[in-house]
């Protein structure tokens, strides 16, 4: 998932109403298809190799089948949304339309971690893809040694921190439109330095790997978890009834970026892949640089995206919610604390894949369905969607299970042997 869903978390609402005012108002379908591909291609991007090196080259086909089921839960959405389009327009309103408050405090709980997550996942990338260029480098603060990736990772919340106080997130905003070009930008680069910087694709890689599947499927998942934003795009066109081929052109975009650096990487570094292709990649060579580089400029420019919805709900239960020291000292403490998750966990493939498994499966998976069969169907009905339903919440809540007890498995291992 990537970061432009805090207008959509926090502020849509009204942005939404001026465009329902009016039908000559509205987001085209070019631009709506813009926006869902830029939604969808994020960070997932770097650990994608990693995930087919973990399944092998049979587990493309459950790429595939993620792209089309998390497909099939946004065409979910947005029946539910058409139940009552007076009332629904985000995602947690959906949660609140099925099952009450309960189902949108759950919503919303399960949404501001995933982002709280990607915050954490953006300065775990942060310090390992400057420790790869800076692999000497170390910090001496207040008389105590840190190691490189420490180092970068408190750098680098140092530099995003005053972009965290700003409210109006305007101009960030549509500096982050750019992650549409920054990820073509790193596949052609990968691509450069496997083609003609002395790379190669020599590696031939396992068919299939059972053991990696949990992991690799985790990873998949979280690459097309824009659910959260999905309600967003579809109030904002103009022609609502055309946000079904919006969602077909976005996947098979998405799948087809995904796709091709999955095989360009493994082909490249085979089993050996780290958990973020650009680790593997020869410094030396300027497409490596450009690679790592763009990779580099994408959390600076997303990080107060992520915290502003988090740090938005918080503020609201606060006696002083206006104040903008009170703001500041929050939004403060939300760097912070994903400073000290990042320094914690600093496993990039580990937390990606227990986003995946617990919580992109959930939000775009699981619960699609349970909203769409307590608002449109019933749970007394029984039928063959609602048996195609009843799989899906078998297969996915099985793969949650198996996924997250994998990734939580990783990760207390790594932090045993730190």
């Amino acid at each position: 998932m990537d970061t432009n869903n805090v207008e959509s978390v926090e502020s849509q609402n009204q942005h939404l109403q001026s465009h329902e005012s009016s039908p000559t108002k509205g987001t085209t379908f070019l631009r709506t298809c813009f926006n869902g591909v830029n939604t969808l291609s994020g960070v997932g991007i770097l650990s994608i190799p990693y995930a087919l090196s973990k399944g092998g080259w049979l587990s493309l086909i459950l790429l595939l089948l993620v792209a089309l089921l998390c497909f099939y839960t946004g065409l979910l959405l947005q029946r539910c949304m058409d139940s009552d389009p007076l009332i629904i327009k985000t995602y947690p309103d959906i949660g609140q339309v099925a099952f009450g408050r309960k189902g949108r405090a759950i919503i919303s709980t399960f949404m501001y971690l995933e982002l709280f997550l990607v915050a954490v996942e953006f300065l775990i990338m942060e310090g390992d893809n400057l420790h790869k260029l800076f692999p000497k480098e170390s910090f001496d603060i207040f008389g105590m040694k840190i190691g490189g990736k420490q180092g970068f990772v408190l750098v680098t919340a140092l530099v995003v921190l005053p972009t965290t106080w700003l409210r109006n997130l305007g101009v960030l905003a549509y500096v982050s439109a750019g992650g549409v070009i920054a990820s073509v930008i790193l596949v052609l680069a990968v691509f450069w330095g496997g083609a003609f910087d002395g790379v190669g694709f020599h590696e031939r890689g396992e068919l299939w790997n059972w053991n990696g599947l949990p992991t690799a499927v985790s990873l998949f998942t979280f690459c097309y978890c824009g659910h959260a934003v999905f309600p967003t795009l579809c109030n904002s066109m103009k022609d609502k009834s055309q946000f079904p081929k919006v969602l077909l052109v976005c996947f098979i975009l998405s799948t087809i970026s995904y796709g091709s650096m999955a095989i360009i990487g493994y082909l490249m570094f085979g089993e050996h892949l780290a958990s973020q292709v650009t680790l593997n990649l020869p410094t030396k060579n300027i497409s490596s640089k450009i690679a790592i580089y763009t990779t580099l400029m994408n959390p600076i420019t997303k990080y107060a995206l992520v915290i502003a919805p988090i740090a938005a709900s918080v503020e609201e239960t606060f006696p002083f919610r206006e104040s903008k020291m009170m703001s500041c000292i929050i939004r403060t403490c939300l760097v912070m604390s994903t400073v000290f998750v990042a320094l914690l966990v600093p496993f990039f493939g580990y937390v990606m894949a227990f986003i995946g498994a617990f919580l992109s499966i959930t939000v775009s998976i699981l619960f699609p369905c349970l909203c769409y069969w307590k608002i449109a169907i019933g749970f007394k009905r029984i039928g063959v969607e609602m048996s195609v339903i009843l799989m899906i919440l078998f297969i996915g809540t099985f793969v949650a299970v198996v996924g997250t007890y994998t990734a939580l498995t990783n990760i207390i291992n790594e932090v045993q042997t730190k």
